[in-house]
């Protein structure tokens, strides 16, 4: 079999794979395997989450990823990394990762594949697939195929459309893609106001299409990044507003005492950086203190509507959201429902996670399924 891609997903399909007596090669086109795993988490790779569920993914089809994710948890790929001594901490919210460095998780899976007979290749650029009798890729021949291809996130790491253009080859149908979990932009007006705070990060809880998220916020020179807008950013849709509640579960109006600029500046210097609170305050305190207008400030506090221009785009990305139609998909298998012999697995499905660590629990899930299968 010949796996397209040396990433998360793709080495751990391989692993599986291997250790079923499959004859294994994986295919990478850059000059090193796993460089998203060797970026991730700082250097330290959030390799997964003890809380991941169903919920913390969107899809079109929400409840495709059910099935594979039940079949291989997060405990099943810390047994793994405990078996190999890897040394790791809870960060915050369930999200795990290694006190020293990704390359050990590299070094975990090429042992693994290596253990399970699985040969990996590097510097091997697919520009297209053909098939006979059986799958080709360049030299390669082998009766099924799976496309670990990531998505288009990232380019400078070598990130490539080959995995849509393969599966548009063979019929299968495409949901647009999108970058996701990707630092938000902020419109001129709200970039000559707010851009000189560059570096700046406070706790909110930020809402987009529905969906809030509740965790630091950072201003930068071109707009608005940290988890709470990169997972927002994944709901945002253009000509929407992001919606800021600077201040969760704080009744500010309550406590400024007395009723004038000065005593709410101290109040907001409470829960905001100061710079910050006092840019706000700017631009978005009232006239007069009256209680009316203070029940209005208090509302602009919990409901800051921000309109961004657009995102960072791909290459400040985390994942690419769409892909390949999971209707075209075995939910158990990730095999193709009209070609027999070609799997799909992780990011070029259409599957996303959140931030922290859900995006490789479903690579690894995914390829774990697919390895079981093929």
């Amino acid at each position: 079999m010949l796996v397209l891609g040396a990433g998360a997903a793709g080495l751990m399909c391989a692993i599986e794979a291997g250790k079923r007596g499959r004859r294994v090669a994986v295919i990478e086109g850059a000059r090193r395997i796993a460089g998203k795993i060797l970026i991730s988490g700082g250097g330290r790779c959030n390799f997964t989450n003890l809380h991941c569920g169903p919920e913390n993914f969107f899809s079109a089809n929400p409840h495709f990823a059910r099935s594979a994710l039940a079949r291989y948890r997060p405990g099943d790929f810390i047994a793994l990394v405990e078996k190999h001594g890897i040394r790791y901490h809870e960060k915050t919210l369930g999200q795990l990762f290694c006190d020293d460095s990704a390359a050990q998780i590299v070094a975990m899976l090429v042992a693994e594949c290596d253990a399970a007979g699985g040969r990996i290749f590097t510097n091997t650029p697919v520009t297209e697939v053909r098939r006979g009798d059986q799958f080709e890729a360049g030299d390669f021949q082998a009766p099924a195929l799976v496309v670990a291809t990531g998505g288009l996130s990232i380019p400078k790491m070598g990130a490539t459309g080959i995995g849509y253009d393969i599966a548009r080859q063979f019929g299968l149908k495409i949901n647009a893609c999108r970058p996701a979990l990707v630092p938000l932009t902020f419109c001129e007006a709200d970039r000559k106001r707010y851009a000189d705070l560059a570096g700046l990060s406070t706790e909110v809880a930020a809402c987009a299409g529905g969906h809030s998220f509740r965790e630091k916020m950072l201003i930068t020179h071109r707009g608005l990044s940290g988890p709470a807008i990169l997972q927002c950013s994944s709901y945002w849709r253009p000509s929407h507003p992001l919606v800021i509640d600077l201040a969760p579960d704080q009744n500010i109006a309550a406590n400024i005492q007395p009723r004038t600029l000065a005593g709410a500046r101290s109040v907001l210097r409470e829960f905001l950086p100061n710079r910050l609170a006092d840019r706000w305050l700017e631009f978005h305190a009232p006239e007069a203190w009256t209680n009316a207008a203070l029940a209005e400030f208090e509302k602009r506090v919990h409901g800051w509507s921000v309109m961004p221009t657009g995102t960072e785009g791909y290459a400040k990305a985390e994942v690419t959201a769409g892909g390949v139609d999971t209707d075209e998909l075995s939910a158990k298998t990730m095999e193709s429902r009209a070609v027999p012999g070609l799997y799909f697995i992780g990011e070029v499905v259409d599957v996303t996670g959140h931030l922290g660590g859900f995006n490789f629990q479903w690579a690894w899930a995914s390829g774990f399924c697919a390895g079981r299968a093929v």
